[in-house]
This record gives structure tokens, sequence and C-alpha cells, in this order.
């Protein structure tokens, strides 16, 4: 995997760049869409491709566990079984371990966790993490890593901490002894939940270990915007200038237009697609909930300045009467053009940094969303 440093706004972090991996090069900022396994639900693979996304994520925990990494194998990898050729990224799964199991046992040597669909036991290791994503073919994997709660003690999130440092350390030796560079690379990933000195400590050792590229883990996940945006622009100058920053999780407009001010190249996150299938909408001049009764005999495009398939070809008062009546098309509609509009809305953010006109895209879409 290669960074190339495209163009650096002058009075911001902000920084449009081009990742090349095996498959594809992506061109940063980049807003990956969530195909959790396999698929991105509501939509075909011609969709996705229509609206032309450098990139997708998906998921190790609910890959490993469905279909499972013999038929994932047996079909030459999950490129080949989706017949997606772009560049893909894959989670490490520690978060779905955390969050969907009740009956979770971390360990120093990895994490005890019982499957959501089964009751099944298994055992993830940091070494057992890569070779689910060797199987996969991502051509991102990430580490495992223990993403906390918030709230959190202080205390707790530096053993968190410290423990991803540990298993990072044991990923980073797999990783170099036993994968091919040029085929995947490999993120750590940093911790810290809310402290400012964990988050630095956390960002500091991990660069020692030299990653391919590095991602901050552990927000949105229910602190105030105030502490997302401190811990972001707290936390980047300790990122380096050389490697792909990846924030985790992170889909609102506005908390992507702030990191990307700060110095952030990729966002993947499964709010877009979530809101749409429940009939929020994100537009050029805000958010339309589709639902609403004003929409009723509103024969206009969903987005006057929007291109897509959706706001070509449909009213606000067929969009909103398809969801109402609960057809099947609203789902994909929905879901599509909120897509759409990621794809472009970072699109002109990253045309504006190479024009050297961030200020002004910025200052746009915060009255567009605020």
């Amino acid at each position: 995997m290669k960074l190339s440093i495209i163009k650096k706004d002058n009075k911001t972090g902000a920084r449009a760049c081009e990742i090349e991996t095996a498959r594809s090069v992506i061109k940063t900022p980049v807003f990956m869409p969530v195909a959790t396994r396999g698929a991105i639900r509501a939509l075909t693979k011609a969709d996705v491709e229509s609206i032309g996304f450098d990139i997708i994520l998906s998921n190790t925990y609910h890959i490993y566990m469905r279909p499972g990494t013999d038929v994932i194998a047996a079909a030459g990898g999950l490129h080949k079984f989706m017949n997606y050729k772009s560049s893909l990224l894959t989670d490490s799964g520690g978060f779905q371990v955390f969050s969907l199991s009740n009956l979770c046992k971390v360990r120093e040597d990895g994490v005890e966790f019982n499957s959501h669909l089964d009751g099944s036991k298994h055992f993830f290791t940091p070494e057992k993490v890569l070779d689910i994503q060797r199987v996969i073919g991502s051509d991102i994997m990430m580490v495992l890593d223990q993403c906390t709660d918030y709230p959190i003690e202080k205390d707790k999130a530096a053993a968190a901490m410290e423990r991803t440092i540990s298993w990072a350390e044991r990923s980073k030796i797999y990783y170099d002894n036993t994968f091919d560079k040029e085929l995947q690379a490999c993120f750590g990933i940093i911790q810290g939940s809310i402290f400012s000195d964990l988050r630095k400590e956390c960002a500091d050792r991990l660069v020692e270990l030299d990653f391919p590229g590095y991602a901050i883990g552990g927000l949105s996940v229910g602190e105030p915007k105030e502490i997302y945006r401190e811990i972001t622009e707290n936390l980047l100058p300790h990122m380096p200038e050389n490697k792909p920053r990846y924030m985790m999780g992170v889909g609102s407009p506005l908390e992507i237009l702030f990191a990307i001010k700060h110095g952030v190249d990729m966002f993947d996150c499964v709010m877009p697609t979530r809101i749409a299938r429940n009939g929020t909408l994100y537009t050029s001049t805000g958010r339309v909930n589709i639902k609403a009764a004003q929409y009723e005999k509103d024969f206009n495009p969903l987005d006057e300045n929007c291109s897509c398939y959706v706001c070509r070809n449909f009213s606000r008062a067929y969009l909103r009467h398809i969801f109402r009546a609960g057809e099947i098309a609203s789902l994909t509609y929905n879901t599509y053009h909120n897509l759409h509009f990621m794809k472009h809305f970072m699109d002109e953010i990253r045309q504006s940094i190479i024009d050297g006109k961030f200020s002004e895209i910025e200052t746009k879409w915060l009255e567009v969303f605020s």
C-alpha cells in the first residue's frame, strides 16, 4: 500500500491524498459504505458500482460467523465470493465481540465469546483475527483491539489501552513474518476512550510499531460531540503524516467535516444507510424526513441539486408514499440516495482542498447541517 499526498490545505490540516492498494486507487478524503456481511443492505452490487466507490468495508466477525471462513476460502476470498473488484477493508471484529455478546471474557491473550447466532463458543486472538482476514483477502486489515464503553473509569480505559497495545505488538510481529505486504496492509487502532493523555500515549506507542496505517477507534460511542472534537483535534498531531489516517464509525457530515479539517483521510459508518431505511435523507439543503405529511403532495425532486437516479426520477410525494406503504423499493431508493450524497459530499470536499477552497466548503456545509 502506498500513500501519496496530493494537496494540503494551507489554513487547516485538511488534505487530499491517494491510497494505492493492490486493487484500486482510493481518493481521499473517502467515505466507505459498510457491507457488514458482504452486501450493502438494500442495494445491489450494480448500485454500489454506479455510485463509484473506490473501497467498501466488511466485518471480520460477521463473515467468520456466517458463511464462515471455510466457505470464503473455497470461493477464493470475499472479493470473488461477492464479485467485487475494488478495495476492501475489514475491521477486526473486536467491536462486535464486545457489543453483541453478553458472555464475553477478555483475557490477556485474546477474547472468549459466544456467537450471537447459536451461542457457540469462540476465541479470538490477535493472530487469529489476522488469519481470518487473510482468508477474506482484505486489502486493508485491522488489528484486534479492545473498544470500551462510554462512560468508563479512567483506570479501566487505561487497562484496555494497554491490552490494545499488547495485541497490536503481537499483530505486527505476526503480520511482518507471515503476510505478503504488497497484497494486504494492516492498520493499528488508537484507543484510550475520552482521555487525551491515554490517546496520545497509545498513538505514540503504536507509531513506534510502524504500521502501514492508523485508525482512531472508540469514538462516536455516545460521548458528547464536544469531547469527540477535542479528542480528534488533540490526537491528529500524534499520527504520522505519511500514513493513512482512519476515523472508525463516524458518518455524520459535520463530524466528518471536522475530522477532515484536522487531517483524517478515511471514514466508515452504518448511519447514512440506517437512517435511510428509517426515512431520513441527506440533501444539499439539510436532512429530510420523508415520512412527514408536508411531502404528501410535494411533486418536486427530493434534492434539486442532486443528479442521482432517485432525484432524477421520483418526487418527494412518491418517495413518501412508497415508504409509508412499506415497499421494498423505498429502502433501495433511500439508501441509494444517501450513499450517493455521501460520495459526492466527500468528492466536493476533496476538490475544495485541491482548489484551495476548503474553508468555503466548510462554511457551506456548516450552514446546511448546523
